[in-house]
């Protein structure tokens, strides 16, 4: 099995997490995620960050506007805080309109692609944790 193959079969599978206050604290695949790939991921127009957060990315233009500035976001928010909004945001702000992207229950307007998994899979939440990590003032 291909890694591409291997990656897109977990992304169909949540693996079980744990919540501690605000935060998931425990990695969702057991290990760190890649700054790099996760940097990639956040400018990724398909899915990701940039359609709605702006950064500290001079090469990018058209950066989104609709949701906070991610420069500093190390500083705001530890690894553990980083990685349950991006599980699912709207455990912080119920009308948020920032999707869950590891969550597969209770969600409505789901696109046809995504209906039934996750937008990201594990890796790639641990991946983009990584890098808005290094995101600091």
């Amino acid at each position: 099995m291909s890694l591409a193959v291997a990656l897109l079969a977990q992304a169909d599978e949540l693996l079980p997490y744990g919540i501690v206050g605000d935060g998931i604290p425990a990695s969702l695949t057991g290990s760190p995620g890649d700054a790099a790939r996760g940097r990639a991921l956040v400018l990724a127009r398909t899915t990701t960050c940039i359609l709605c957060h702006s950064g500290p990315f001079p090469e990018t233009r058209f950066q989104g506007d609709l949701a906070p500035d991610l420069t500093g976001a190390g500083n705001r928010w530890s690894a553990s805080q980083l990685r349950l909004r991006l599980v699912d945001a709207s455990r912080f702000n119920p009308e948020t309109i920032m999707p869950s992207y590891y969550r597969t229950d209770g969600l409505v307007r789901v696109g046809r692609n995504f209906a039934g998994k996750p937008i990201l899979s594990a890796a790639e939440i641990e991946d983009i944790v990584a890098f808005l990590a290094t995101l600091r003032d």
